[in-house]
């Protein structure tokens, strides 16, 4: 059994960087299968015939089963076994992939992507725990991070690209079947080119707290999924109240355990804490600025959706390319200066997008996304290092599936408040709209979003009607405002960690143990 400290701290060799190659196309797959299913909606609703309720499962159950089991798989991993959960994972995902390829029924489509979100979140945190274990040295592990993070991206970029060919020669189900002979290749060399991890102390897994973790992640989840699709209501806050009532009762079972689901100690670490919390406030303001985006470049600026995707990638693009590049700027500057430097950058980037947005600029938007993308991509590599790196080698499991997690709520919580905040400037500006012209439930559409003001407009044929050119000036203003309050919050969130990260003498080495 292999550990980072019974390993010399030597370079890697190349049974080390072929298993990184194998661990990044799982990750490729896992993170494909949240966005491949776009394309193939129209092709399902034509087979199965769901229903509404159905279709909007069909589509959100993957993303909640695997925020919901991150924490107990990677606590699982620490357990038992990393590269053990991943194998069992892998077989896992193959098999519903099988089974969601060929539902006969909606129903039975949603009970086989709950299966691969369960078996999709063994992937994250074991294979990033296990990218600790093959690389020793500081300046490897930074660059093969960099190369797991790529994988993320690069399945968010081609998900559609490889969905929309499959789908134009063969059934829906291939968008599922291409998983199957990736996940028979990483069963099959997996053994060969993984090193296994388990704490040697580790206690049994307290169900439980996996109820427990379960009631607390998925309803808050869903809660801010609702705010973000349908607005700020009691009825979408009670699921988060909730949500977070449990997790109350959650970490006051944690603290009475001996061998707890989640280790509160690791948050006793300046480094962990610091990372962690600086990993959820960029995300929260990245999703939460690119929702934004591509609501702006179709309804402010008038953009096909062809034509947005293809603008919007080539800010992608960077992403891609600086997930790749971001270990030369950590091993240059350090970890400490790399998140403080990236986090005034993402603020300048947010500032820029915020002007641009209010100015209506397309070039300034995808300027500034490539910005955000300068900043940002280096603070999420780096900040997820450092939490890995900080926890204790039993612990980097939880600590992985931690940093998922938190990267799970960032993303819905930037979403669901950003876009509040943006929808309440927009109907504090709309208010003055002269709209008595229209149908009182026109109106009310097209006072409520810029998406309903749009679409009246269309239908009524005036497509240059002032009141229209209102609609968009607020939906900016209300982007402008959010991009604003991004900037000063990641601006303070930089001093803060500044503070916290110069209060660890050993925040260089905790990376490196």
């Amino acid at each position: 059994m292999h550990t980072p400290l019974d390993r010399p701290a030597g370079k890697a060799g190349r049974r080390e960087w072929v298993g990184l190659a194998i661990l990044s196309i799982a990750c490729l797959i896992y993170s494909m299968d949240l966005s491949v299913l776009f394309l193939a909606m129209p092709a399902i609703v034509t087979d199965l015939d769901p229903t509404a309720a159905e279709l909007l499962w069909i589509n959100d159950i993957y993303g909640f089963m695997v925020a919901g089991f991150l924490v107990t798989m990677g606590t699982l991993g620490d357990r038992i076994g990393r590269r053990k959960v991943l194998l069992a994972g892998a077989s896992a995902f193959g098999a519903a992939s099988i089974f969601a390829a060929f539902s006969t029924s909606a129903p039975m489509l949603i009970v086989a992507r709950a299966c691969l979100g369960v078996a999709g979140a063994t992937i994250a945190p074991s294979t990033l725990s296990l990218v600790v274990n093959l690389f020793a040295d500081e300046g490897e592990r930074n660059r093969a991070i960099g190369v797991w993070g790529t994988a993320f991206a690069l399945g968010g970029l081609i998900g559609p690209l490889i969905g929309g060919v499959l789908l134009q020669y063969f059934h829906w189900g291939s968008v599922f079947l291409i998983n199957v002979p990736v996940m028979l290749v990483l069963v099959a060399v997996a053994p060969f080119l993984l090193p296994e991890y388990r704490s040697g102390s580790a206690g049994r897994i307290d169900l439980p707290s996996v109820a427990l973790s379960l009631a607390t992640v998925l309803p808050v989840i869903y809660g801010f999924k609702k705010i973000a699709t349908e607005g700020m209501t009691g009825t979408h806050l009670l699921p988060v109240a909730i949500g977070l009532a449990v997790g109350a009762l959650f970490i006051r079972r944690q603290q009475r355990l001996a061998d707890p689901l989640i280790d509160l100690a690791l948050f006793r670490i300046p480094a962990f804490t610091a990372s962690l919390l600086v990993n959820l406030a960029g995300v929260f303001f990245v999703f939460g600025i690119f929702l934004f985006q591509n609501q702006y470049l179709q309804l402010v600026l008038g953009l096909s959706p062809l034509k947005a995707a293809l603008w919007s990638g080539l800010p992608g693009l960077v992403f891609t390319v600086m997930s790749l590049q971001a270990y030369r700027i950590t091993n240059r500057l350090g970890s400490v200066r790399t998140v403080l430097l990236g986090l005034v950058v993402n603020a300048a980037g947010a500032a820029a997008m915020g002007v641009a947005a209010y100015h209506q600029s397309l070039f300034g938007v995808l300027c500034a996304s490539g910005l955000i993308a300068v900043g940002f991509v280096p603070v999420i590599l780096t900040t997820t290092g450092l939490i890995v790196g900080s926890a204790p080698p039993e612990r980097t499991g939880a600590a992985s599936a931690l940093s998922e997690t938190s990267a799970e709520f960032g993303g819905a919580l930037g979403v669901a408040l950003l876009g509040s905040l943006g929808s309440v400037v927009y109907r504090f500006e709309m208010d003055g709209a002269d709209l008595g012209a229209l149908p009182p439930p026109m109106a009310e559409s097209s006072r409520s979003t810029l998406a309903g003001a749009v679409d009246v407009a269309r239908t009524l044929g005036e497509t240059a009607a002032p009141w229209l050119d209102l609609a968009r000036g607020s939906f900016a203003l209300g982007f402008a405002v959010s991009c604003a309050l991004a900037t000063v919050t990641l601006v303070l969130l930089a001093a803060v960690a500044r503070r916290v990260y110069g209060a660890a003498p050993t925040l260089e080495s905790a990376s490196s143990h």
